[in-house]
């Protein structure tokens, strides 16, 4: 019964979000540059890993991106895990419950869920709201509990409101630099991206590459199979 509910769950909140008018902008992926999956890397760890966490994902395999294990030792590991271990952090559920008011989701698939598309219009969308208890907003997640953690490097947003007659129109400006361009940013939020949808399948470059090889040998193979059929049907018809 839980489990039921649980997908009841789980497809409203799908339906809700598929029917939203939202705007998302497109995200500038690539799975076969190893240099954005990498950057992308270093960006999930310093800025991510600290409250959520990615129980299906290893840093060993991050040497599929191109890193040696000693790399992966010497700068994406901060603490005392092992290359093999996941990438987990220290934060207890009760702690996480008392600071933001639930603990922050595991991200090993979000990519999957979410989409590629919705995380970099998030992650580009946090905005300045003094309302609310973190005093920031989101476009794509209104109402949203997390902080804006990269606000030291894409600076502060406010959402400016027009109305035209019955509609409003809401944009967003940049009222506070940060340390990056939005130019800079934007390329950053790309890469993390990026890596967030690697981290989701790993093996998905591998299987699409395999799907090829497997095409392209079920069409050479459908020429011989063909005149075969032919050959051995022939004395029948």
């Amino acid at each position: 019964m839980k489990k039921i509910l649980f997908l009841v769950s789980l497809l409203a909140s799908t339906m809700a979000f598929a029917s939203s008018d939202l705007h998302l902008d497109k995200a500038p992926t690539n799975l076969s540059d190893q240099q954005s999956l990498q950057r992308g890397a270093k960006t999930f760890v310093n800025y991510c890993l600290s409250c959520h966490s990615a129980q299906a994902m290893r840093y060993n395999r991050l040497q599929d991106i191109g890193l040696t294990e000693q790399q992966i030792k010497d700068n994406l590991i901060f603490t005392d895990a092992k290359v093999g271990d996941t990438m987990t952090n220290n934060m207890s559920k009760k702690d996480a419950k008392v600071w933001f008011g639930a603990p922050p989701p595991d991200l090993s698939v979000i990519a999957r869920f979410r989409g590629v598309d919705w995380l970099y219009t998030y992650l580009r969308g946090f905005y300045r709201d003094e309302t609310r208890p973190t005093g920031w907003n989101n476009v794509a997640f209104d109402k949203v509990g997390m902080p804006h953690v990269l606000n030291e490097l894409q600076g502060e947003q406010v959402l400016h409101v027009e109305k035209h007659g019955e509609h409003e129109t809401h944009k967003l400006m940049l009222a506070k630099p940060g340390k990056m361009t939005p130019v800079e940013y934007d390329g950053m939020v790309a890469d993390l991206v990026n890596y967030l949808d690697y981290m989701g399948e790993p093996a998905k470059t591998k299987r699409m590459t395999l799907g090829i090889y497997v095409l392209l040998f079920l069409a050479i193979f459908f020429v011989p199979a063909y005149y075969l059929k032919k050959e051995y049907w022939k004395d029948i018809h």
